[in-house]
């Protein structure tokens, strides 16, 4: 019996794990649809109003997909020219760096 005590615990907790690794990808994907989608587009191809009107670049193109990761990242932490805000003091290195990750996923 003290076997079948012991076991659930460790089920929980791994169980409990599982779970929690789901939710830091959604995460990514949320805080990419609150705070870029406006202008690049849920897809990245920066077909929305916005995105058309600052004269976006879709973020498959041969011209963005170029870029090596660190400037593609530092753009997202740092901004780029008057329209692309810088996010790092907002969102914090780590989130940046996965908002990244996850944007060029989306140009695949």
């Amino acid at each position: 019996m003290n076997k079948l005590l012991f076991a659930v615990p460790v089920l929980v907790v791994g169980i409990g794990t599982m779970m929690m690794a789901a939710p830091q990808d959604k995460d990514v994907k949320q805080v990419y649809l609150d705070k870029c989608s406006v202008c690049h587009g849920e897809d990245g191809k920066a077909q929305t109003a916005k995105g058309k009107k600052l004269k976006m670049k879709d973020i498959s193109s041969a011209e963005v997909k170029k870029m090596t990761d660190a400037e593609f990242l530092n753009a997202i932490l740092k901004g780029k020219g008057q329209d692309m805000d810088a996010f790092e003091k907002e969102l914090g290195a780590d989130m940046c760096k996965k908002l990244s990750t996850y944007m060029r996923s989306l140009a695949k």
